[in-house]
């Protein structure tokens, strides 16, 4: 387990929860020594502030509670505990932290359950730093980002595991027509400023659409909203 300074120098004690800067308190969960360097040295670069790192899944739900950062870089195999079940146990005691995943195989089982443990990212580790920085930067303001390379796996374990209820009346999956158009705009990836500009609606408008979008496609966030909304083939993925 390590923490840094407001230089981003390790420390052996938690830092005060006032950063120096304004920035994002970015924290990270690799078992990989080389790989976490890397990350801290180019996420730093980024601008982010990079508050800590932990070595295993234990060690980042233990380091998430005291630093309480804002977004978590988490990779999925870990000892101990792996970053699936880390992400739950960070997900159910501090929902305000959001997590990235990160993984090297685009496996249909981590992945359908890497969207109910709650991860709001899904990166492959081969992508470049600056989508891990956006990713990040998506991620901090509530939006939500699907690596272009996961999304076949992951539509097709949601088409396995998620059918429909029997018996659900058709009219009450449907979405209005300006639903659709949010729908879309945020499987682009588009942030929630960028849909109400594109739309020339006020961002609260767009909030409300999503809590109907919620309401009506029984999605707890915007991956499960869009994931559903595929399927369904309201929305396409490019």
């Amino acid at each position: 387990m390590t923490t840094y300074d407001t230089a981003h120098n390790p420390v052996s004690h938690a830092p005060s929860l006032t950063a120096v800067h304004a920035g994002i308190r970015l924290m990270l969960a690799d078992d990989h020594r080389m790989l976490r360097e890397g990350l801290r040295r180019s996420m730093a670069e980024q601008g982010f502030d990079m508050v800590g790192e932990a070595r295993d899944g234990a060690e980042a739900v233990e380091l998430a509670r005291v630093l309480q950062p804002d977004v978590i870089l988490m990779d999925v195999t870990m000892p101990e505990l792996d970053g699936v079940e880390a992400t739950r146990r960070v997900r159910s005691a501090l929902p305000h932290v959001k997590v990235v995943m990160l993984t090297m195989h685009a496996d249909q089982d981590v992945l359908a359950s890497a969207i109910r443990a709650g991860a709001s990212g899904y990166l492959v580790k081969d992508c470049s730093t600056e989508e891990i920085a956006e990713a990040v930067r998506m991620t901090a303001r509530g939006d939500t980002i699907i690596s272009p390379r996961l999304a076949a796996s992951m539509l097709d374990e949601v088409r396995r595991i998620d059918r429909p209820a029997a018996g659900t009346p058709d009219e009450e999956r449907v979405v209005t027509r300006r639903e659709e158009e949010v729908l879309q705009l945020i499987a682009d990836g588009c942030s929630t400023p960028e849909v109400a500009e594109r739309l020339y609606i006020s961002q609260k408008t767009v909030k409300n659409h999503l809590a109907s979008i919620y309401q009506k496609l029984d999605a707890r966030d915007r991956t499960q909203a869009v994931l559903q909304a595929v399927r369904m083939g309201i929305v396409h993925l490019d």
